[in-house]
């Protein structure tokens, strides 16, 4: 009853005759069913026809709310569970195997494809991957998920779902190995940070505004390389940075940024730093001036500059087409990303100057 009420609803206020009403509300069950009604931040009772009847209901002309809509229908993605779980699952045969397996073959000097015909080259594979970390940037990077589609090959002792632990946890992770290979002075090898997107890289690697190096990465070097000194760490030890999903801009600009820093700082950064990413979005898929004139407008129309918070203005000051101007239409299943138009996920109460912001997908901050 609630479904329908909304449908009636929606199709008084965007003014849709019955032949078109029919026709979006067959889209409207399908892709809510496939997609959009499994998002995590609904509330309790709450799924998307509902959101996007309230979202809609923000503007007031009859213009804006086709251009809302027609946004909707034809630009936004939206990141399912089923295919965020395909990119985890890839990562360890099209990534972890592959670099694994070139770095035993190079020091043996045979080719890439002798590994698995060779005992000892396969050995080789075993201990390597037990000098092996993997490491969550996030709450996304979904290591539970990697442990469960590895089973038996990567163990739970190699797993950690933060880069920020303490020294007790390192002791931990170190004493373990050397009690699984049986070696007391074995040390980790590669080190893999592992996180569910990226769209800028800034929060991972930027520049502060007094020019010096800051971020995640700066972070995490400044942990590991204490444990390269007291020799649980590898001193050539090699980083692998794994996105499930990246934007085109990420991927080109991330290894720019830290190829510009390693050339910088010299001796005091890793030894090895290798970026992969799981799936990236096509270069034509962020929302622009130029191309999406009407939704840009309405955008312009309806932004509340106080959804500026702190970390956000890390990326600028200005937050109308998302976190470092990314413009992204995506939204990911358990959360909009904030490089999204800030129109799809930002909320903001009316004032005297601006106006009210709903969201269409509402998104848990992780950084205030």
């Amino acid at each position: 009853m609630k479904q329908e009420l909304a449908r009636r609803c929606l199709s008084q206020l965007m003014g849709w005759d019955a032949p078109r009403a029919r026709s979006e509300f067959a889209w409207l069950d399908l892709i809510s069913r496939l997609k959009y009604d499994s998002y995590r931040g609904y509330f309790a009772g709450a799924r998307f026809v509902e959101s996007l009847l309230d979202w809609l209901q923000q503007f007031e002309e009859a213009l804006e709310r086709e251009v809302a809509y027609r946004f909707v229908r034809e630009r936004l993605i939206f990141v399912g569970s089923s295919e965020l779980q395909h990119l985890v699952e890839l990562f360890y045969p099209e990534t972890v195997s592959e670099l694994l397996a070139r770095a035993i073959t190079k020091q043996a000097g045979v080719p890439d494809y002798l590994i698995w015909s060779r005992e000892d080259l396969k050995a080789q594979y075993q201990q390597l991957l037990r000098q092996t970390l993997f490491l969550g940037i996030s709450d996304g990077a979904r290591l539970d998920t990697l442990r469960r589609v590895n089973v038996g090959i990567i163990r739970n002792e190699q797993v950690v779902p933060t880069i920020e632990f303490d020294d007790a946890r390192w002791a931990s992770l170190t004493k373990d190995l050397r009690k699984s290979l049986g070696k007391d002075d074995a040390k980790f090898r590669f080190i893999f940070l592992v996180d569910d997107f990226t769209g800028s890289g800034l929060t991972f690697l930027r520049r502060d505004d007094s020019g010096a190096w800051t971020g995640k990465l700066v972070r995490f070097w400044e942990s590991v390389k204490k444990r390269v000194k007291d020799g649980s760490v590898a001193e050539d030890f090699q980083l692998v940075v794994h996105h499930y999903l990246a934007s085109a801009d990420a991927e080109k600009k991330i290894p720019r940024r830290e190829e510009e820093a390693a050339k910088e700082r010299g001796a005091d950064w890793y030894p090895s730093v290798t970026y992969r990413f799981g799936a990236t979005l096509p270069e034509s898929l962020p929302v622009t001036r130029d191309g999406d004139v009407d939704f840009v407008k309405l955008v312009d129309n309806h932004y509340n500059p106080t959804i500026m918070t702190a970390s956000m203005k890390v990326g600028g000051e200005d937050g109308r087409l998302g976190f470092a101007g990314c413009g992204l239409p995506l939204v990911l299943e358990h959360n909009a990303p904030n490089n999204t138009v800030s129109l799809v996920w930002a909320e903001a109460e009316k004032t005297d100057e601006h106006p009210e912001m709903r969201p269409l997908f509402r998104r848990r901050q992780r950084h205030l």
